[in-house]
């Protein structure tokens, strides 16, 4: 299950592990204009870890999820 929500100055995306077992905390993706950040509760260093993305990353990644093993370069965008 996942929820989306229009803020302000970010769009938020938070997914739930819904599954029988070994489940993992909630995973909350919010996209900035310039970043996007990916946060999940930590229960072994009871903290929340961040970490951020430039938006050539997330294309990198978005990318990446589509294509089979191997060293990959994304064209620059025209323009």
């Amino acid at each position: 299950m996942f929820t989306i929500e229009h803020d302000f100055d970010a769009t938020v995306i938070t997914l739930v592990d819904e599954g029988a077992a070994h489940l993992e905390e909630d995973v909350t993706i919010q996209g900035f204009e310039e970043c996007v950040t990916v946060e999940q509760y930590d229960t072994r260093e009871d903290k929340v870890v961040k970490i951020v993305l430039s938006m050539h990353q997330v294309r990198e990644l978005a990318a990446a999820l589509n294509l089979p093993e191997g060293v990959y370069r994304l064209k620059p965008k025209a323009g």
